[in-house]
């Protein structure tokens, strides 16, 4: 945790990882945590997930985000056919970048797809691998259908677009595909994503993959999120003690009445955040471990789950940052930074408070999702 907290400025503004944390962080094995264990991975349960994430996010949001990243399309490499796995797995560490945003088309041609588009929100391309893609395919008959594609980075084209305000260390740029032909081996179709139809043989009694998308996600990016907000709170105890609030007859922080208040507020905030991602997490090992089915009301929650950790930490960092005065606006200063980067997390598609909340609700009051993504 240190070395990562050492290089978040660096990785700021360079916009990308540094090399010598994710070396740190190969050498502890965080890439192996879904990759199967017949290629030398751990296969983590979503519990130790959840505790790595918290300590990641302590240490840096930027690695938090694309560790967290990498472990959803690790996961989801291992529901494609074995002979893909036993090509993308051949290093078990691995990194495969990727987004569920639907772009481009792949046109059907024997044996495969022709795939043409561009994907933004790249995390960790600089040092990923692989990439997983989603295009629409255009079949020779037929209705078009959304499938998803792994293929290698050096068959991409990467832009060197990402000047954002948040997350800089990401590293999330975009990608070009340029008539680049994808074997039907390495295509699933996401409605049989999501429908738990997968091409593995090897994995499919396996604990870690006995989960729906929305379980693997959620349980994949809730601790990065709690992570940050312990940071958060960390840097607020540690000032309290020893800085007056301006223009009061305070001479500590700690005295003042309205520290209470954001001290508790807060705190009560990243303990219901904790309190819904162990229960999320509780929920994706145990029934892989008895491979009992996920009705849609689980699946709804595990959505919401993924928009109210994000929502509740973002508020406990605002009471936080909030609480500190104008010299934390400082660019070295990384509470500044942890508040741009819990914020940025909810306008995620995946973790966008108002559409995970849309979801639970519709399915809670006997409606049909409105997303495939469920």
């Amino acid at each position: 945790m240190p070395l990562l907290r050492k290089n978040s400025l660096w990785q700021e503004q360079n916009r990308r990882l540094s090399d010598e944390s994710v070396e740190a962080m190969t050498a502890a094995g965080i890439f192996r945590m879904r990759t199967p264990a017949r290629y030398g991975g751990y296969e983590s349960d979503a519990h130790t997930m959840v505790d790595v994430g918290i300590e990641l996010g302590r240490g840096d949001g930027a690695c938090a985000f694309d560790v967290a990243a990498w472990w959803i399309t690790s996961w989801n490499v291992g529901l494609f056919p074995d002979e893909v796995q036993d090509e993308v797995f051949a290093d078990p560490d691995t990194r495969i970048c990727g987004t569920l945003a639907l772009n481009g088309t792949g046109v059907a041609r024997p044996g495969g797809i022709v795939v043409n588009g561009q994907w933004a929100f790249n995390s960790g391309a600089a040092h990923s691998r692989y990439k997983l893609l989603s295009t629409l395919m255009i079949p020779a008959e037929g209705e078009p259908e959304p499938v998803m594609a792994v293929v290698p980075m050096k068959s991409l084209r990467l832009i060197d677009d990402w000047e954002v305000s948040a997350l800089s260390g990401t590293g999330s740029v975009s990608a070009v595909a340029e008539d680049l032909f994808v074997p039907m081996t390495h295509v699933m179709r996401i409605a049989a994503f999501t429908a738990g139809e997968y091409g593995s043989k090897l994995n499919v009694e396996l604990p870690m993959f006995r989960a729906p998308l929305v379980g693997a996600v959620a349980a994949s990016t809730a601790g990065k999120m709690i992570g940050m907000a312990r940071a958060a709170s960390e840097l607020f105890y540690d000032r309290i003690n020893r800085r007056p609030v301006a223009n009061t007859s305070y001479e500590r922080q700690v005295d003042a009445p309205i520290t209470h208040l954001q001290a508790a507020d807060a705190a009560l905030k990243i303990d219901e955040a904790e309190g819904h991602a162990r229960r999320i997490a509780t929920m994706v090992d145990e029934k892989g471990l008895t491979g009992q089915e996920w009705t849609l009301q689980e699946r709804a929650f595990a959505r919401a789950v993924g928009g109210r950790v994000p929502q509740l930490t973002a508020e406990a960092v605002d009471l936080l940052a909030g609480g500190l005065g104008a010299s934390s606006i400082y660019l070295k200063d990384p509470v500044q930074r942890i508040r741009r980067d819990v914020r940025a997390v909810t306008l995620h598609a995946l973790h966008l408070p108002s559409t995970t909340l849309e979801l639970y609700g519709r399915v809670l009051c006997g409606l049909e999702p409105n997303t495939f993504f469920v």
